[in-house]
């Protein structure tokens, strides 16, 4: 079994597929913060460098929505 992504973000867009990938595939991320997030997104290697927590925040908060569309309605 294949943990590791096959591709690393190299635009800011990237980042949301990303984080999508990571929580559909480690449920136990689910509960972590964006900083935490931060440093698990990069040495699963998604990404290349640290991606702005800012950004990463946000795209947690669109991807838990496809994950549970009742969360976005609160």
């Amino acid at each position: 079994m294949n943990l590791v992504p096959q591709r690393n973000i190299q635009h800011d867009s990237d980042l949301l597929p990303a984080v999508r990938e990571l929580l559909s595939r480690f449920p136990e991320t689910h509960c972590l913060d964006a900083h935490e997030l931060q440093g698990t997104l990069w040495l699963l290697r998604y990404t290349d460098d640290l991606a702005p927590e800012a950004e990463i925040a946000a795209a947690v908060e669109v991807a838990r929505c496809d994950f549970d569309p009742e969360e976005g309605e609160a």
